[in-house]
């Protein structure tokens, strides 16, 4: 399974510069974002990639989108895999606009208001972690799949912090949640 943390957003800009929450809820990406993404897709198109889940925030879905058209995947939105609910790019958008603004795909499984409340702890995090790697196994090709993310869930998944735009592969069989875990901290 290949995992892709979002293109720069422009929550990522300002908050680098001032480290201080501009207050940009589900925020878009960046320029910088889409040509990080852009490169993203060229590094996965010798992969044998058959799909694509992606997180229901802006930046997430706009990074699948990039990805999708130029490797001619469908995508599926997963609530499972979205960001630690910490700041104010963690608000989403109402699945009702969500669907408005990508009319292709599927929301109907995801609620209009999605998102947790900013309080979401780093085990709770975790805890999504391990319900999305079981809810994958289930499926036979898992190992070719693209899962477009956010740095918190992909830390609490495999221990790794990954700037934007990196691509981890990892063996979600072998994959250990614990073990993850254990190397945050």
């Amino acid at each position: 399974m290949y995992l892709l943390r979002h293109g720069q957003s422009e929550f990522n800009v300002t908050y680098a510069k001032t480290r201080v929450d501009p207050n940009i809820p589900d925020p878009e990406l960046t320029d910088e974002g889409r040509v990080q993404i852009h490169a993203a897709a060229q590094h996965l198109k010798d992969k044998d990639i058959t799909k694509i889940v992606a997180s229901p925030y802006t930046r997430t879905l706009q990074t699948a989108e990039i990805i999708s058209d130029i490797l001619n995947l469908p995508i599926q939105v997963e609530e499972l895999i979205r960001e630690h609910a910490f700041f104010s790019c963690d608000i989403g958008s109402p699945s009702s606009k969500l669907s408005q603004d990508w009319p292709h795909l599927d929301f109907e499984h995801i609620p209009e208001c999605w998102w947790p409340d900013l309080n979401e702890t780093e085990h709770q995090v975790k805890l999504r972690g391990q319900e999305f790697q079981k809810k994958m196994l289930a499926f036979s090709d898992w190992s070719k799949t693209l899962v477009v993310s956010h740095w918190a869930f992909i830390r609490g998944l495999t221990g790794q912090e990954v700037d934007n735009g990196a691509i981890l592969n990892i063996d979600l069989q072998s994959l250990s949640i614990d073990s993850a875990i254990s190397t945050t901290k």
